[in-house]
């Protein structure tokens, strides 16, 4: 049996990959400090024979008996709430963590894939991103910590595979969502929905003509399976390039909850980019992916989804969300 370290365990992208590598046969170690990631995520597999949890922080030493094959690591804060609350924990991960795991993948000989983010493009000048653009990024403004984790996180995966010959994959998540991600983490499908379902208005940052391109959570781990499986070690985009601004997607919240609540406008948030459309055409050619589920289709799943969390987790709310990224 295959075995897999997936870090970041707890949390929205690497609950639903625990699942889907338990379903492919694998043996699963899931690793999570839980600093943003939630054992309710896992419950379901407490008992599984074919899984483990490790309360560890990949900042420190790693230690893993045994053989290993596959490391991935979704380990990281993935919210603006988060960089404000966790900054330096955040580039942490992103540098000691994924130093560490690479030194554990050279020594099991195990192929690692890291989960970079469609932020390493910044507020991009180029339009739909391909994964040979540069970027174009704050590297000292409050996403930075982010931004420059993920960048840095690239610089040394393709190190190792280039000095010590590890076998990696990179790849670029653009907006993904779908159940178990948390109502309180900022980003803008959570709020819109928790907003619908508290009873208060949307709120809409800038005019609202700032684009998004969201990908339903099962398309994204089905790209991810089959870069890791593929023979590539460079960047791939994986995300949806149905491209929607923000106020017609509020517009679609309200439509989708039946709410009769008002979209009410704020300041935007610094850095916050004005375009996020992954162009996918290497994906489709390399790994014979793209996206199957629809918006409308998703959003259903991930509404319901929402709608049966308790009162507490609603309420649950970080109401200084955007203190400390609006422009002054």
């Amino acid at each position: 049996m295959k075995k897999v370290l997936i870090t970041g365990a707890a949390g929205f992208l690497g609950s639903h990959l625990c699942d889907r590598f338990i379903k492919e046969g694998f043996y699963v170690i899931g690793m999570d400090n839980l600093i943003t990631g939630d054992l309710k995520n896992i419950e379901h597999l407490s008992g599984n024979i074919n899984f483990e949890f490790v309360n560890h922080d990949v900042s420190n030493h790693i230690t893993i008996d045994g053989s290993l094959d596959y490391i991935l690591h979704f380990a990281s804060p993935a919210s603006p709430i988060d960089y404000l609350k966790i900054p330096i924990q955040t580039l942490k991960v992103g540098s000691l963590g994924t130093h560490n795991l690479l030194g554990l993948a050279k020594a099991k000989n195990a192929r690692m894939l890291i989960a970079s983010t469609s932020e390493v493009y910044g507020d991009p000048l180029v339009h739909p991103q391909t994964e040979e653009y540069w970027g174009n990024v704050n590297l000292i403004g409050p996403r930075g910590v982010y931004d420059e984790a993920k960048r840095f996180q690239e610089a040394i995966t393709m190190a190792y595979h280039r000095f010590h010959g590890v076998e990696t994959r990179i790849v670029r998540i653009f907006n993904t969502y779908g159940p178990r991600m948390r109502l309180n983490d900022g980003r803008v499908l959570p709020a819109f929905i928790g907003q619908a379902l508290r009873g208060e208005d949307l709120t809409v940052f800038g005019k609202g003509n700032q684009t998004r391109s969201f990908c339903y959570v099962d398309d994204l781990v089905e790209g991810i399976f089959r870069l890791l499986m593929s023979d590539y070690s460079l960047p791939v985009n994986i995300g949806n390039p149905d491209e929607i601004t923000i106020l017609e997607f509020a517009e679609e919240i309200l439509k989708l909850t039946g709410s009769n609540q008002k979209i009410i406008f704020k300041e935007l948030p610094v850095d916050d980019p004005m375009q996020r459309q992954p162009n996918i055409d290497k994906a489709k050619k390399l790994l014979g992916w793209e996206p199957k589920v629809s918006r409308q289709e998703g959003l259903k799943i991930t509404y319901e989804y929402f709608k049966s969390l308790t009162d507490n987790d609603l309420y649950k709310v970080e109401h200084k969300n955007f203190e400390g990224f609006i422009k002054k």
